[in-house]
């Protein structure tokens, strides 16, 4: 997973899979579109307006941590 944020157009954008294939923006509410790939899986989210959407100071720099018995 990729996480981008562009200050200047105030854009998050969480890609879930490797760039590369097709993709077919939806837009499912007025600041929210999604990216789907083959077979309508989601690869992307884009979050407009995003630091009015999102807490960035907590979000970035990411953390994460992988569930014990995960994938």
């Amino acid at each position: 997973m990729r996480i981008e944020y562009d200050s200047k157009a105030d854009l998050l954008y969480l890609r879930l899979d490797e760039p590369g294939q097709e993709v077919i923006n939806k837009r499912v509410a007025e600041s929210v579109v999604l990216d789907l790939g083959r077979d309508d899986r989601i690869v992307g989210i884009e979050i407009l307006d995003a630091s009015r959407h999102v807490n960035l100071a907590a979000l970035l720099p990411v953390k994460y941590q992988v569930a014990e018995g995960g994938p």
